[in-house]
């Protein structure tokens, strides 16, 4: 039995190191295949195709294209934006970061904003390894080796904006916020307003 035993955990760690150094870097190149549909390749730094994606599978691609481990796409049957390796593995859900249009985050210093289905957010790095965990209700891009949140945070609907079909536009107002460092460590929390951490960090709106 112990001999079984370890057999069985020599079979998964060579398991898991192949499936990591199996990991390469590509990039996405598009071919116009259809009116409606595009033709996706996942290929490497001299252009050669890795692989060929499922059209009825893949619905958009918006990304920044260059030399990742990870591309973000719009997937059929998943909500959002998914991130995916060079196996078509599906790493995490990627952030939205503009309210009311397509636009997936993207990588700033070294860090994308992903989501998971209780809609709390975290930072996965190029690698598309999760580096801080879910946690936050809103918070923004990495500048400085900084991050600001806001808790208790609520949607404010633009009133002429207001559709019952669902699609909104809105802000979202936070009665806390604070900042953290690049490893995720809160530095700073409580009763004060997105202005006056930004003060305190020095940031100016871009």
């Amino acid at each position: 039995m112990k001999n079984l035993k370890g057999n069985i955990l020599f079979f998964i760690i060579i398991f898991i190191s192949i499936n990591v150094f199996s990991q390469k870097k590509f990039k996405v190149k598009t071919e116009e295949k259809y009116e409606t549909k595009n033709q996706y390749y996942l290929v490497d730094e001299k252009e050669n195709i890795l692989r060929k994606l499922d059209t009825s599978k893949y619905y958009i691609f918006l990304a920044e294209n260059s030399l990742k481990y990870f591309a973000v796409f719009g997937v059929k049957g998943k909500k959002g934006w998914s991130g995916i390796d060079s196996n078509e593995n599906i790493l995490f859900q990627v952030y939205n970061s503009v309210n009311g249009e397509p636009s997936p985050d993207s990588l700033i210093e070294n860090k994308i904003r992903i989501i998971n289905e209780n809609n709390k957010i975290g930072f996965a790095n190029e690698k598309g390894e999760i580096i801080i965990k879910y946690q936050f209700e809103i918070v923004t891009s990495f500048r400085k080796n900084r991050a600001i949140f806001g808790n208790k945070c609520k949607k404010v609907f633009w009133e002429k904006e207001k559709h019952e079909n669902g699609c909104n536009h809105y802000s979202i107002e936070c009665s806390e916020h604070g900042y953290i460092n690049e490893k995720g460590k809160i530095l700073k929390s409580g009763n004060y307003t997105f202005e006056e951490i930004m003060k305190e960090l020095n940031w100016k709106n871009e």
